[in-house]
Order: structure tokens, then sequence, then C-alpha cells
């Protein structure tokens, strides 16, 4: 996603200004490491290019920047829970509007944190108070870390995701190594399947893994570059895909999209609300993914 072409609204350093897309603003990042972008709306990390390289991050043309849809593409905030066990589906992170807490940086790079807190409309999703921070550094890597903390005077339960759309040349030449061979078949009622060391798409995929290494590898050969994922404080690799079939049901993705992108998730999982991560009164939490290209 090209954000060098919007017109700056507040320059608040020499490497950080704020601009807007239609009704989203958004962080924009110039700096010599890497070009980056990070939308209020979602707390949603929408580009990472490194210099010399294309992004990092796959965002759909077709998505809606409204100010109300969550956006297709970039790294949804999967939080305070994921998947469809409860409405809406993959929480309220990632289409409520959050607030620019601090922005630092140097020659190595820049480093951008978001904040979200208990309100009135959370409260009405979910009846618990919080704190989460969105901390984003922005180097030869990009590194995003959903820090959560429990402001409340009683324990409470999550479960959640940072939900990476990578941008691939072409998904049936990518190959994916280290997500491990456990995984639970999302399109099989959540099964236990046995996988294998290598991974080459031809059809959609929603999996859950439950034993990733600790450094995921996307092979991809049309953009001769291979994808580096680390997570940390999850406890399982997401990795989807909607193929073609998933592309034309969504309204916010060309049916090309699936060809050029492939989401790999910190995830923490959970089957239902009930059995997430339990976090206690004055504890914090942190969940975290790091990109890089090689």
């Amino acid at each position: 996603m090209d954000l060098t072409t919007l017109p700056t609204l507040t320059a608040l350093s020499n490497c950080v200004t704020m601009v807007e897309k239609d009704n989203v603003k958004i962080v924009r990042i110039i700096h010599d490491k890497a070009v980056a972008g990070i939308a209020l709306h979602g707390g949603h990390v929408l580009s990472f290019q490194p210099k010399g390289q294309p992004d990092l991050i796959w965002m759909s043309s077709d998505t809606l920047f409204d100010g109300k849809a969550a956006l297709r593409g970039g790294i949804p905030v999967c939080w305070p829970w994921f998947g469809r066990i409860a409405a809406p589906a993959h929480g309220f992170a990632r289409s409520t509007e959050w607030t620019l807490v601090e922005h630092r940086e140097n020659e190595q790079g820049v480093m951008i944190s978001l904040g979200l807190e208990t309100s009135e409309q959370t409260l009405a999703i979910w009846p618990h108070h919080f704190q989460i921070r969105l901390l984003v550094e922005i180097r030869d890597t990009l590194q995003v870390t959903l820090e959560i903390i429990n402001t409340d005077k009683k324990e409470w339960v999550f479960s959640g995701a940072l939900h990476t759309y990578l941008n691939v040349g072409d998904i049936r030449q990518t190959e994916t190594t280290g997500m491990g061979l456990e995984y639970l078949d999302n399109l099989n009622h959540g099964q236990k399947t046995a996988g294998t060391n290598s991974l080459v798409l031809t059809d959609t995929i929603d999996r859950v893994y439950t034993q990733p290494e600790a450094q995921i590898r996307v092979k991809d050969p049309v953009l001769n570059r291979t994808l580096l994922i680390k997570n940390h404080g999850h406890n399982s690799a997401v990795l989807w895909n909607p193929w073609s079939q998933g592309a034309q049901a969504m309204a916010d993705m060309d049916n090309e999209g699936y060809q050029t992108m492939l989401c790999v998730e910190s995830t923490w999982h959970a089957n239902s609300l009930e059995e997430g991560k339990t976090l206690q009164p004055g504890e914090r939490y942190q969940l975290s993914t790091t990109l890089s290209a090689q």
C-alpha cells in the first residue's frame, strides 16, 4: 500500500506524520530503514516496506476506509477474542478507534505506541476493564507487540491474534515451513490433523498449528525472498488463505486478491470465551510477531 502520496495533516517529527485516507487517520513513518503506516482505526498496521524491498504486508485493494468496518489485510488486532466464539467476530479491537500514545525515533528506526482502554462501548460488548498497548517498532525488521493489562478488580479471560497478511508474489509457488506438523483443521470441524514439514497451497486453508517452531519461513521465488516470522506469547500459529471461492464471497477482497497473500498469525487460540488465557488484576501479558525478509 503506497502511503507516500497521501497529503500530510500533521507533522509529528522528521519521520512521523499524520495522514488520512477517506475516513481513517493513519500514522505514516518514512525513515531511511523503511516506510510504514498504522491506522488509528483498529490499531491496524497497514504497510511495512523496508528500503529496497516490496511491501511485506498485503492490503486488499477493495478494503473500505470508512472508519467503521474492520480493514481487510495488514495486521488486524483480534482481541479480546479470536475467531467467531463471540460477536463481533475477532473481537472489537480491530474496529475501534485507538489513540496515538507515543512516538520515538533514532537512526535505527521508529517506535510507535497506540492505546485502547475501557469505554462505555467496550463494556457493552465485553464487561471487563482493560488497557492495551500496541507497540510497533519499524527498523530493518517490523516488530508488533500487543501488551494486554487487566485493570479490573477481578480476573478475566481472553484470546487473540496478530492476524498478519503477508504479501507474496504467487501463492501457488510459495512454500511455507516451520509451522509444525500438527494442526486443527477449521475446514473439518477443528479436527486434529497430522501435516508435513513443507506446505505449498493448491486450495483454501484455515489451520491452527499447535506446535509451531520458533521461526516460520515463507519462501517466495516470484519476489525472490524468504519472509521470516518469529512469534512470541502465542500458543499456536494460524495459517489462512480463502482461495478463489472465499475471495469472491468477501465484498472487501477483489476476486484475485487471494493469489498474492498468506496469513501467518501469532495467536492465543481458544475454543470458547471460557478457555482462553486468564489474566489476574494488575497482571499484563504480551503477544508479538516479528517480520523480516531474507
